[in-house]
């Protein structure tokens, strides 16, 4: 464990700036509306503008991810995450000292590309460099400083967000951690499995390739490894070699064969996990509580505190047990319970709706078990699942997809509430969800303890 210390103190730092962003953003537009708080000449922004302003960081992370297909094996992985904490700092600077409004949406933009190259980059390195027996326990971490990130966002906004202009202040607080962000990943070494990919399809010199490869192996996992580190170049020479990886990948090739079965296990996974309504639960948290008599109900910030601080309980518990446990058993049982919530969520509002303690009881089941499973384990999944050579475009494709169906459901949902109805809209929610958890028995293998290596050869 003491050799993996310097991965956990940068990797999860990308997670938890898009977790800050979204728990900030919530306070941030409070400020920015009012006319005595603003502190601009612009404060009285239309719907449209304001939903811009929030779902702008959405719109860069699809950017960001699209980008992705291209970059990620240019740029190698820590690279990549180096990149993202550059336009992590530059979108928060100009956000936070935007003198009108359309800079302020460009920084929004730049900080969301930032957010797609971060969530894209920080499993794939983990997963790649991590051991095989912690590695759920890492990519794990990264749901869980999400859940830090917002709980920070939302704590930071309920200090300045009576300051004059205190949206400024909210935004430009994240621009510490993007540069710790960047010069630690500076320090860290790129991924073995990366480098050794470059020598195979002719972009480095092979021994000087395995050589630093050996170097970098080391420094992650410690000296202790350092007997063992050549048979584990070897072993991943060998599964290479003999996947015929020294040839480029191609798009048409994440569409055959193994890297297909995967794409349907990662994006079908991350899909589920956002039109199982995971966007509008959590917007209607503030009217349930609400509807029970909870005196912080009436601040949503402090709502959103009392949220952040069960997803963070619940994402920490996913940490420990996702590599005990293994990865089917936590979806399986989240996934059942979070079909039951949405059902009596649904009942709440078509049959039961004077006994507001039944939504509180959803509400608080439904955020608590999404924690346990589909949180973590959609982005662990995805960076276990995919053949090496066609690992970082095709992850690219199943962030897009993430970030895409979020902002499907995100922006869907108002018409559907306006057409159907509330509760037959959690209905259709839990209906799907009975889908996912069909999908996750029939398809979803169990990679627990497996090295990449396996997983390629055994469930691919």
């Amino acid at each position: 464990m003491r050799a993996i210390l310097p991965m956990r103190r940068f990797f999860p730092l990308g997670a938890l700036l898009y977790g800050y962003d979204i728990g900030a953003t919530s306070s941030a537009t409070i400020s920015l509306e009012s006319s005595a708080l603003s502190g601009t000449t612009w404060y009285n922004l239309s719907s449209l503008e304001i939903g811009l302003v929030v779902s702008g960081s959405l719109y860069g992370a699809l950017i960001g991810s699209i980008l992705a297909f291209n970059i990620a094996d240019f740029l190698g992985r820590r690279r990549e995450l180096i990149l993202s904490s550059v336009l992590y700092l530059v979108g928060a600077l100009i956000t936070a000292l935007a003198p009108s409004y359309p800079v302020m949406v460009v920084g929004r933009f730049v900080y969301g590309i930032g957010i797609g190259l971060a969530m894209h980059a920080a499993p794939m390195y983990i997963a790649e460099t991590a051991p095989s027996q912690i590695r759920g326990i890492l990519i794990s971490l990264e749901e869980f400083f999400v859940v830090i990130g917002m709980l920070f966002g939302y704590v930071a906004g309920s200090f300045v967000v009576g300051l004059v202009a205190g949206w400024r202040y909210i935004y430009a607080a994240s621009s510490l951690v993007c540069l710790i962000m960047g010069i630690g990943m500076w320090w860290l070494p790129p991924s073995p499995r990366w480098l050794l990919l470059c020598a195979i399809q002719g972009e480095r010199n092979m021994l000087d390739a395995k050589e630093f490869a050996f170097f970098c192996l080391c420094r992650l996992r410690g000296q202790a490894v350092d007997d063992s580190a050549s048979k584990q170049i070897n072993a991943i020479l060998s599964e290479l070699s003999y996947s015929d990886e020294e040839k480029q990948a191609t798009l048409c090739e994440i569409f055959q064969g193994k890297c297909l079965k995967a794409l349907v296990i990662g994006a079908g996974l991350v899909f589920f996990q956002q039109v199982t309504g995971q966007p509008s639960v959590l917007y209607y948290a503030a009217t349930i509580l609400q509807s029970a008599g909870f005196s912080a109900a009436s601040d949503a910030i402090h709502v959103s505190i009392l949220l952040g601080l069960l997803k963070l309980v619940m994402a920490g518990t996913a940490v420990v047990a996702v590599d005990r446990l293994g990865r089917r058993p936590l979806l399986i049982g989240g996934v059942s319970w979070i079909a039951i919530s949405l059902f009596l969520l649904s009942s709440y509002y078509t049959l039961l709706n004077d006994s507001p303690f039944v939504a509180v009881i959803a509400l608080l089941l439904y955020v608590g078990c999404y924690q346990l499973s589909f949180g973590p384990i959609g982005w662990l999944l995805i960076s276990e699942v995919f053949p090496l050579r066609l690992r970082g475009r095709a992850l690219s494709i199943a962030v897009l997809v993430n970030f895409a169906s979020n902002a499907l459901v995100t922006f869907a949902f108002s018409p559907l509430e306006a057409l159907v109805g509330t509760g037959i809209l959690f209905a259709g929610f839990g209906v799907i969800a009975v889908g996912a958890l069909l999908f996750i028995f029939f398809v979803i293998p169990e990679t627990k303890g497996l090295t990449l290596e396996e997983i390629e050869a055994k469930i691919l």
